[in-house]
């Protein structure tokens, strides 16, 4: 009697614990970002992202659900370095008193020409390395809100940790295969800035940074004439911007399709890209491939 009152109890504290295990309800601001935290999460975590699959983080338009999702959340993620214009309105607006968490901090951030002025190039992750800091960052930030799962959140960020350093060499290896003057690419707007310095790419586009910035006739113009001069072969298409203007150009130069890539959105689950890693090697794969 006595050792099925000892199991018994066990089981109620089984039972009791496991009640009471946290789920860490977050909200992060785009699909990558929210990809990076269910990584590390696991079931330990609910993510809601803001701007969801094949969604534009510079155009996105917060609405009053957007401030109810921020207001009931236990941590917010942004990926900072000016991304989200719209965060610190959106923070206000909802009441949200909780830890807003910058994915990039540690990042070596890039500064590039928008419009004659000198700004920060806000696209980190599209740097496996960089990947690899966003989630330290997210990892460390989920075990100061659930402590008690403190080991469980390290043992997936370090496992994640160490993808995203084999892709990052992955990647490396992959473009040092292909000469320094064939690993150049058209694409719609300067998304790949980082993924260009990490690995030795070069980016044109008519577009700068943003998505919202407008090419003028006669950045267009010089784009078209570098294009020829450089002998550019490939043009790619991004999921979340118009193709209009960078197929214009490609029509002009000569340039055959490369591809479709995804910088800064994800797909829906089940497309091409609908993790972090998955879409990062679909960009390295379909861009080397361009290059042969």
């Amino acid at each position: 009697m006595k050792v099925w009152q000892a199991a018994g109890c066990s089981l109620l504290l089984a039972l009791s614990s496991s009640a009471m295990a946290k789920t860490v309800d977050t909200v992060a601001s785009f699909s990558v970002l929210a990809d990076i935290v269910k990584q590390v999460g696991g079931d330990h975590v609910t993510v809601t992202a803001l701007v969801g699959p094949d969604g534009d983080p510079h155009t996105f338009v917060p609405s009053p659900q957007d401030s109810v999702k921020l207001n009931q959340a236990d941590v917010v993620f942004m990926s900072g370095l000016g991304l989200e214009g719209w965060m610190d309105r959106l923070v206000t607006a909802s009441g949200y008193k909780g830890p807003v968490i910058v994915a990039s901090d540690g990042v070596q951030s890039r500064t590039m020409q928008e419009d004659g002025e000198v700004v920060t190039d806000p696209h980190a992750w599209n740097s496996a390395a960089n990947g690899a800091i966003y989630a330290r960052n997210v990892t460390d930030a989920l075990k100061a809100a659930d402590p008690q799962d403190a080991d469980y959140f390290e043992q997936r960020g370090s496992d994640y940790i160490e993808q995203l350093t084999k892709l990052d060499h992955w990647a490396k290896a992959r473009f040092a295969s292909v000469s320094e003057e064939g690993r150049k690419v058209l694409t719609s707007h300067d998304a790949f800035g980082y993924f260009g310095a990490e690995y030795g790419v070069t980016f044109l586009s008519p577009q700068g940074f943003s998505t919202e910035s407008e090419a003028s006739a006669k950045q267009v113009a010089e784009l078209i004439s570098q294009i020829k001069s450089q002998h550019i072969h490939a043009y790619f298409i991004e999921n979340q911007t118009d193709p209009r203007l960078v197929k214009q150009i490609a029509a002009a130069t000569g340039a055959k399709a490369g591809g479709e890539l995804y910088p800064e959105a994800l797909t829906a689950k089940g497309g091409d890209a609908d993790t972090y890693l998955e879409a990062f090697k679909h960009n390295v794969t379909v861009m080397a491939d361009s290059m042969k």
